[in-house]
């Protein structure tokens, strides 16, 4: 017999992307984290194994969800970074995921 308060399923990690704003399993999310870009400015950086040291922020791998972070200026607010970002590195990751 299942007891009533434990699921017998094990629980996901959930998050919220950064652009939409949706909640889903972490599994689904590219996450992203404070780096440096190719002239050594900080800029945001994916981080798809999710293994980078440092706050990180989550974001479907869509090219919508990247424009409406970079709109809402969300990248700097969920990295809790005050300087303007530059996004240019997880929008070069993203058209390489596009193309084949």
């Amino acid at each position: 017999m299942v007891d009533s308060l434990t699921d017998c399923h094990t629980p996901v990690p959930i998050r919220t992307c950064v652009g939409c704003r949706v909640r889903a399993a972490k599994s689904e999310l590219l996450r992203v984290v404070v780096g440096s870009d190719a002239q050594g400015q900080p800029a945001v950086c994916p981080d798809p194994r999710g293994t980078a040291p440092g706050r990180g922020a989550h974001l479907h791998p869509t090219p919508a969800c990247y424009d409406l972070a970079v709109r809402r200026r969300a990248f700097s607010r969920a990295l809790r970074h005050r300087e303007g970002l530059a996004s240019t590195p997880v929008g070069d990751y993203l058209d390489s995921l596009a193309t084949p």
